[in-house]
């Protein structure tokens, strides 16, 4: 009897060792390896949780826009930012954020509107208020704004000088400056990824035209090829065509330094087994190339086309800064930069240059993320 009790200790105590080792060591597929070391990454993680923010926002732009874009308020002419109290002017402190109704009024010395707070008014922001009326992806219609003021007017960001909120009009414009540079990068990554991979695949007289070329285009200013080419657009065209000639004219100019890495990673693994398995298994160029070469670099392109995202932006902000971009009644954030050109604007009104505060961190957001990425994708990363 006491060994039976041995013998059944001993089976138990097997059992929970073997449990704990399974527990301890779980296999994990490379992709919740790979997930596991990107969530380690902090400033990655915070930059996509922005970017995906932004994409939300430019999405359902009339949603979280407090007002039209083109709506111009005659009475609020390049009013200056709203400023967000709790406590009000007798140091009572309140839950709900508001701001006191301003009044206009003309300064005598600069003949300029100035806004002046009325303390004894003040309005509560609320959320999921009605106002403008639009049609949330152009065919929902509604009036409903993610936030704003019942009977008064909030400008976060200020107005410009026609009277239009600022803040609406940066959300509306991250529509362009946003989307420009993901599909601007889909044309990078096709001719990018095709052309570099015939180069290495190939190579002679085929390398060495593709590389000349390549070299031919990158020896011009890149600034100047933009300006060029932008400069050919017909003036007269609508604002969506002027829109897609602009992607069109990123997207091809921006493929060379991809194709170069691509032709390196492709000459690397051209003479590896699996491509001559398939070359004396018949296969086609086209299926060694989308089967066999490019599948094994696609880790590299992705992170390439990651940070390849914000030079589209500031490409597209260059432009229309320069007025060779989108046109009006369009918008971007480098079309709005455009109202600060001059130093006497920019004195006077100086909340115009918010916009490019978007910019940056978009920008920024697209690098800490794409760094994020090439650390997770890369074996040999610490």
């Amino acid at each position: 009897m006491a060994f039976k009790k041995i013998n059944n200790m001993v089976n138990h105590r097997r059992v929970e060792s073997k449990r704990k080792e399974t527990e301890e060591y779980t296999i994990l597929s490379p992709k919740q390896l790979m997930w596991r070391k990107f969530l380690k990454h902090r400033v990655g993680v915070a930059a996509t949780i922005v970017i995906i923010i932004f994409y939300i926002m430019i999405i359902f732009a009339e949603f979280f826009a407090p007002y039209d874009m083109t709506h111009a308020h005659s009475e609020y002419l390049a009013a200056t930012p709203d400023r967000i109290r709790f406590v009000d002017s007798t140091g009572k402190f309140h839950l709900r954020p508001f701001v006191y109704k301003r009044v206009g009024e003309r300064d005598p010395k600069t003949l300029r509107f100035v806004y002046i707070e009325d303390v004894n008014i003040k309005c509560f922001i609320s959320l999921f208020v009605h106002g403008d009326e639009y049609k949330m992806l152009g065919f929902i219609n509604s009036d409903l704004h993610f936030f704003g003021i019942k009977g008064g007017k909030i400008f976060i960001f200020g107005t410009d000088q026609r009277g239009r909120d600022l803040l609406s009009r940066i959300i509306f414009g991250g529509r362009i400056s946003l989307s420009i540079g993901i599909i601007g990068v889909v044309i990078i990554v096709f001719l990018g990824s095709l052309i570099g991979t015939i180069s290495g695949y190939y190579g002679g007289w085929v390398d060495n035209i593709i590389q000349r070329f390549i070299e031919i285009l990158r020896t011009i200013p890149q600034i100047a090829l933009w300006m060029a080419l932008a400069a050919t657009l017909p003036p007269g065209l609508p604002s969506t065509w002027v829109y897609l000639g602009i992607v069109i004219i990123l997207g091809l100019i921006g493929w060379t330094g991809l194709a170069r890495e691509v032709r390196g990673k492709v000459l690397a693994i051209r003479e590896s087994d699996f491509v001559h398995a398939a070359e004396v298994a018949g296969a086609s160029a086209k299926r060694i190339f989308f089967v066999h070469l490019i599948p094994n670099i696609s880790s590299h392109i992705i992170v390439t086309a990651t940070l390849t995202v914000p030079l589209m932006i500031i490409g597209e902000s260059a432009l229309s800064f320069l007025g060779l971009g989108i046109k009006p009644p369009m918008t971007s954030w480098g079309l709005l930069l455009n109202q600060v050109r001059e130093v006497q604007i920019l004195k006077h009104y100086p909340w115009l240059i918010i916009p490019g505060l978007f910019i940056i961190i978009s920008v920024l957001c697209f690098n800490f993320m794409g760094d994020a990425l090439r650390d997770v994708i890369d074996p040999f990363a610490k």
